[in-house]
């Protein structure tokens, strides 16, 4: 799953840099934030410290933020800072004791999301809790619902195809499973996301 996700969000952003008129490459980029939402969730529930977890995403956020401006020519907060926010919401919501307040806490986050100009905004976060809190074919129908929602809200019509990611978590597990065999060092995840838009930032110079 982590080898899929790196390479996809790689597409995603080399696409940008350099074929910005080439579709195709975004529409397997659109593979990476399902994965990575997941990702998010899977560690939240096995970390054994919580509190190095949420330091390790922060520096991570930090680190990009520069290269995410300067390689993508993008305004706002790097997808980091999406899946930062998210995190903690999944934690508020399991300390809060009623709905209403449960209610509160999301639609303030999914606000501060879209008025902070977060990558993916509301809909990462709103893609996080649904891989939180539905399994199988539940998570995959609101994944749909959610990608035709933000298509007729925001046009977002390549996003159509990151439900792909969710189908294949749900009904295609071996795949991930023979993909993970696959070991991919600690380093080399923690660090792709920063280290790739920090050389395609410096690639621009050249383009």
């Amino acid at each position: 799953m982590q080898l899929l996700a790196m390479l996809s969000m790689l597409s995603d952003h080399a696409g940008r840099v350099f074929f910005p008129d080439q579709i195709q490459w975004h529409l397997f980029g659109r593979l990476a934030f399902p994965l990575y939402a997941y990702c998010i969730v899977m560690g939240y529930g096995h970390t054994k410290n919580l509190k190095n977890y949420m330091i390790r995403l922060v520096l991570i956020g930090l680190v990009s933020q520069l290269p995410y401006w300067y390689a993508l020519k993008l305004a706002g907060i790097n997808v980091v800072g999406t899946l930062f926010v998210s995190l903690c919401v999944l934690v508020l919501l399991d300390r809060a004791k009623n709905m209403p307040l449960r209610i509160i806490l999301v639609a303030a986050a999914a606000y501060m999301l879209e008025w902070g100009h977060f990558d993916y905004g509301m809909y990462g976060l709103f893609l996080v809790l649904i891989c939180r809190y539905t399994r199988n074919g539940v998570m995959a129908g609101l994944h749909l619902v959610l990608n035709l929602a933000f298509l007729i809200l925001k046009g977002w019509f390549t996003g159509l195809f990151s439900i792909f990611s969710t189908l294949a978590i749900a009904y295609a597990p071996c795949l991930f499973g023979y993909l993970d065999r696959i070991r991919i060092p600690r380093w080399l995840w923690r660090s792709f996301y920063p280290l790739h838009l920090t050389v395609l930032a410096l690639a621009r110079l050249w383009v």
